[in-house]
């Protein structure tokens, strides 16, 4: 029992030793603000430990004298983002204050400043600040000036959340910003299959949500043509996509034939119980199989153009489809066959899928090429 009480006292004190040579050992360092943190929250547990007390005590003065030495070179600056670098400085000295505040023996000890109402301060100094270079920006009349100027005013209502002035020019300066592309819907020319089923307004739909969920960019979207008149938006390119229609190929058979052979017995004779004399016998047959496949091919061109109609850019996707099955007969004897003679037998004649579904196939393929297409042209544009 003394040995475990021996063995837990002594654990106690490593962790109290150790605790307070952490606290030292970031202030001999010069990390005044980490020294702070860890010589408040073990002072909260053991608020009377002289060693810690002298810790917090000078850390806090030198990390103090740090940020306002800071403070009083910025504010000496001429730069405009000067309030807000000032700023910042003061959020450092209020997290050591709000560390402190936490326990009151620790803020008995430390007697820390509140610096909250410098925060407010320099707080609304720095958003306006962002603000005048943001509207100053706007005056640039290009897209690369409109989108500084939303980083501007989205760092301003950052500083002051909520203030509708600045989120009006945010929506300003993105609406000036951002690129408005509109897919037009597909269009169809000398379809070999003009009864086919399939549906060109979820293809236009897919290919519109493809292009907005993988742009990687908030200043880049693509509308439907009903979407952005509806919206009174203002377009910069257009997609256009044209269909040249599907090919589908004729089923064409290849068949290819051998002849297979078995040594069996043809006669047995008997002489006696244990005599007995087998007569073998060859025999033949032969195995016709057949490979019947199908291609299928379609074209879609895509084009990019802007307001004036002029094109910008195009490429033309292929989209193919092979379909194949093997089937085989035999004429003979069947003896001759052996076992994966047998299987390759056992295989049914199939027939190919719908004209709707081959169409399918194809049109997502070219699709996912043309999705792919015109996403990596406005990446590398814009």
């Amino acid at each position: 029992m003394k040995l475990k009480l021996y063995t837990l006292s002594f654990i106690i004190i490593s962790i109290v030793l150790f605790s307070c040579k952490s606290a030292q050992k970031s202030y001999q360092k010069g990390n005044y603000n980490e020294a702070v943190y860890l010589a408040a929250k073990k002072l909260a547990k053991k608020p009377n430990d002289p060693k810690l007390i002298a810790v917090i005590q000078d850390a806090y003065r030198f990390a103090s004298e740090d940020y306002l030495a800071s403070i009083r070179n910025l504010s000496s600056s001429n730069t405009d983002l000067r309030f807000e670098k000032i700023y910042n400085e003061y959020l450092g000295l209020q997290s050591l204050y709000d560390v402190i505040r936490r326990s009151p023996s620790v803020y008995d000890v430390v007697r820390p400043t509140d610096y909250s109402s410098y925060i407010t301060t320099y707080q609304q100094e720095a958003a306006n600040a962002r603000i005048g270079r943001g509207d100053e920006l706007m005056q640039g009349n290009n897209k690369q000036n409109y989108k500084d100027a939303f980083f501007e005013f989205e760092r301003a209502l950052a500083l002051k959340p909520g203030d509708l002035s600045i989120q009006q020019r945010m929506d300003d300066a993105y609406a000036n910003a951002v690129t408005n592309v509109i897919v037009q819907p597909m269009l169809s020319f000398g379809a070999q299959y003009s009864s086919y089923n399939f549906d060109f307004q979820n293809f236009n739909y897919d290919m519109l949500r493809y292009l907005n969920n993988n742009s990687n960019n908030r200043f880049m979207r693509y509308y439907a043509p009903s979407e952005a008149g509806s919206n009174n938006l203002r377009p910069d390119n257009f997609v256009e996509t044209r269909f040249s229609g599907v090919n589908i190929g004729r089923l064409r058979d290849q068949r290819t034939t051998r002849e297979v052979s078995q040594q069996v017995v043809g006669k047995e004779i008997v002489y006696s119980k244990d005599s007995v004399k087998k007569e073998y016998i060859t025999v033949k047959a032969k195995i016709t199989t057949t490979t019947r496949s199908l291609q299928a091919n379609a074209l879609l061109q895509a084009l990019i153009t802007d307001p004036s109609n002029r094109m910008i850019w195009s490429d033309t996707y292929q989209g193919d489809y092979y379909w194949s099955t093997t089937f085989s007969t035999y004429t003979g004897d069947e003896r001759a066959l052996s076992e994966e003679d047998k299987k390759l037998l056992n295989q049914k004649e199939q027939l190919p899928p719908s004209n709707n579904e081959i169409i399918r196939i194809i049109m997502n393929e070219v699709r996912s090429k043309t999705e792919c297409g015109v996403s990596d042209y406005f990446r590398r544009m814009y």
